[in-house]
């Protein structure tokens, strides 16, 4: 709105100001540590890399508006400060500190005089974030079996946990390879190991379930790597053994399947390790065997961009072998394994929305080690075959709160070292 009016007390001049709805949004997104904003205009300001320093005019009257958004909703992770140059800010000297420091806030000011200075008219933080659909089916593929032959079976996963006689034909034949969701509804099976020795190809199963051929030169070839989704729509594998040594490597496939080159020093070196994703587009990598054969109680935290966090230590049993799904839409499970006096055990450890491992609970079925999880029907898991005394076909659902259930026999081939991923957002 503009015009002239006779009486008003929110600008000297006379003049309306303008409405944060009539502002002049600058096109240009703000991704620099520091930018000096003017009055009239709205930014929008994306964190994603760094905290933002934002200066407010040196010089205001009332009645000036300026509008601040979180672009990317990242305050939360990267803040922004206000330095009012000068001026005051909610009565306060520009001496105090003013940080905004929450996902999807919006925060529009007004300047009234010089005792009180700026005024946010508002600071409201944007409905919850729209969130993508969940995947409703799962899938396990791959795997070896008593007699050490290794398979390229499946077994589909229907959106209320029954699990599907073999399909055969899928890639080639190994064991010990990591899967994860992409591109939302997908997923990619990639690295294990066969009677050839370790691999790198990978193999993409369609939103209905189908995988396709083998895919090669996809990073290091090597056996017991995890794999998570992270960003919503893209996955990390990291960790494994290379076929001389244990590594801490990493590689990021996007949101189209496409596995990147090696990125090294992710943590303390280690394989057999499992990962899941959790919260809002984050993941974890935990347990597994390091160095001179011990078995690890570490975990490591990945952020919405894939970058693997240093370790966390003390996060229940030191086992590897386990397996690890979602539940409840933003939490996760880690179970099973073998621990450090080379026992099955069936201890349990739940993963809270903030990447929080909990301590063990156990009685979540029979003991076993190398087994495979997936989430399935939107918000609940399952855990599926693995190796007690000999390889078995049992599976375990998981309840969106967490709790596993009795056992299930007869669900495929029996098998270790296969892995489970979800697809398709339609039951």
């Amino acid at each position: 709105m503009s015009g002239t009016i006779g009486s008003n007390i929110l600008s000297h001049s006379g003049t309306v100001a303008e409405t944060a709805a009539g502002l002049n949004w600058v096109s240009t997104v703000v991704t620099a540590s520091t930018v000096t904003v003017e009055a009239g205009n709205g930014y929008w300001i994306n964190t994603t890399s760094n905290t933002c320093t934002i200066t407010l005019p040196a010089s205001a009257e009332a009645g000036d508006n300026i509008v601040i958004v979180d672009f990317a909703r990242t305050w939360g992770t990267n803040k922004i400060i206000i330095d009012s140059n000068g001026l005051n800010f909610q009565g306060n000297a520009d001496t105090f500190t003013v940080e905004y420091t929450t996902d999807g806030q919006s925060v529009n000011l007004i300047y009234s005089d010089s005792t009180k200075g700026w005024i946010p008219l508002e600071d409201d933080v944007v409905a919850d974030e729209p969130e993508a659909p969940t995947t409703q089916k799962g899938i396990f593929a791959f795997g070896d079996s008593p007699d050490d032959t290794f398979h390229n079976v499946s077994n589909l996963v229907s959106s209320s946990g029954v699990v599907a006689t073999d399909t055969t034909g899928v890639g080639t034949a190994r064991t010990f390879l990591g899967a994860a969701s992409y591109g939302g509804d997908k997923a990619i099976y990639a690295y294990g190991a066969s009677g050839d020795g370790n691999l790198s190809m990978s193999n993409l199963v369609s939103n209905s379930g189908v995988v396709a051929t083998d895919v090669t030169g996809v990073g290091t070839a090597r056996n017991g790597v995890g794999a998570a989704g992270y960003g919503g729509d893209k996955v990390i594998f990291a960790y494994g053994y290379d076929g001389s040594n244990d590594v801490s490597i990493s590689n990021l496939a996007n949101s189209s399947g496409v596995i990147a080159s090696d990125v090294t020093g992710v943590g303390t070196i280690r394989n057999y390790v499992s990962a899941t994703g959790y919260g809002v587009g984050l993941a974890i990598f935990a347990y597994g065997n390091g160095s001179s054969n011990n078995r690890l109680s570490t975990s490591n935290l990945v952020n919405t961009s894939g970058v693997v966090g240093s370790d966390v230590t003390g996060v229940g049993s030191a086992r590897q072998g386990t397996a690890a799904c979602r539940f409840g839409g933003d939490k996760a499970i880690f179970a099973y394994g073998v621990n450090t006096s080379s026992a099955n055990i069936n201890v349990r450890n739940l993963v809270s929305n903030q990447g929080v491992v909990a301590d063990d609970v156990s009685g979540a079925g029979t003991a076993r080690r190398y087994l495979a999880a997936t989430n399935y029907g939107g918000d609940k898991g399952i855990f599926a075959y693995g190796h007690t005394n000999a390889r078995v076909s049992m599976s375990n659902l998981i309840s969106n709160s967490g709790v596993v259930a009795s056992d299930t026999t007869g669900v495929g081939q029996t098998r270790e070292g296969c892995e489970g991923a979800g697809f398709s957002y339609s039951a």
